[in-house]
C-alpha cells in the first residue's frame, strides 16, 4: 500500500461519494494518477486510442463529435466535476479509436484510471458498475437533447442555450469566445452567429465586445 496517493480518497469522497466501497477507493488511489490541465488543452483527439478514463474533480471539459463526411464538428456536451466521459468507456472496452475530441473548457483536474481496470471493476464493485451505467444514461440523455435541439429548435434558441451553458461552466456572465468558435461548436456559419448575436444585443440579452460576450 506504499504507492497509494493519499490525495485521491479525499477527492473521491468530495466529488464521487457514490463510489463508496473502501476497497474500490483504495484501488483507485493505487492505480489512479492526478493530472492538471489548462484551458484549451486537448485531452483526447479524433482517431486516438484511449489509455485512461478521466474522473473529473475540478473544472470543465468540452466533448465534440466530428462529422465523418465533411469534417464539421458539433458540441455534444460539457463535463463537470463529479462526472466522466462515458464515450471513453466504450472506446476502452471495445479497443476502438476515439470519434470525439475532449478539450479543457475551464482549468481542470482529473484522476486518470488506466483502461485495464474499467471492465475488471464492473464485476467486482457494484458502485463502479452503477457509476458506469448511470454515466452512459446521463450522456445519452445529453445527446438526445442535442439532437432535439438541432431538429426542433431555431438557431437563436440554440445559441442562447449555448451561452447559458458556457456561463454555467465558467461561473461567469462574461464569456471569452470568438464568433467562429461559437459557430464551430454549433455547426453553423460565422455569419449566422454574428447576425444572431447582434440580434440578441439589440434585444438587450447580451452586450458584445471584441471576443467577449456579456450575458445580461
Amino acid at each position: 500500500m506504499d504507492n497509494i496517493n493519499l490525495e485521491i480518497p479525499d477527492l473521491l469522497r468530495r466529488h464521487f461519494p457514490f463510489l463508496r466501497e473502501s476497497s474500490l477507493q483504495k484501488e483507485i488511489a493505487l492505480v489512479g494518477a492526478i493530472h492538471h490541465f489548462k484551458e484549451g488543452e486537448i485531452l483526447m483527439n479524433f482517431g486516438s486510442y484511449i489509455k485512461s478514463v478521466p474522473l473529473l474533480v475540478k473544472g470543465a471539459i468540452k466533448v465534440v463529435r466530428e462529422d465523418d463526411v465533411d469534417g464539421k464538428e458539433l458540441l455534444l456536451y460539457f463535463l463537470h466535476a463529479g462526472q466522466t466521459c462515458s464515450m471513453s468507456f466504450s472506446c476502452c472496452m471495445m479497443n476502438k479509436k476515439s470519434d470525439i475530441r475532449t478539450t479543457v473548457e475551464d482549468d481542470a483536474t482529473l484522476i486518470a484510471i488506466p483502461i485495464k481496470y474499467v471492465d475488471e471493476w464492473m464485476g467486482k464493485y457494484s458502485s463502479w458498475k452503477n457509476f458506469v451505467m448511470q454515466s452512459y444514461d446521463s450522456r445519452m440523455r445529453e445527446m438526445v437533447r442535442t439532437i432535439d435541439s438541432i431538429a426542433f429548435r431555431k438557431m437563436d434558441e440554440r445559441l442562447l442555450e449555448y451561452l447559458y451553458q458556457k456561463s454555467k461552466v465558467h461561473q461567469s456572465k462574461i464569456l471569452f469566445a470568438t464568433h467562429q468558435e461559437i459557430a464551430d461548436d454549433l455547426n453553423a456559419s460565422r455569419e449566422a452567429i454574428s447576425r444572431l448575436l447582434k440580434k440578441l444585443e439589440n434585444s438587450n440579452r447580451v452586450r458584445l465586445e471584441r471576443n467577449k460576450i456579456h450575458i445580461l
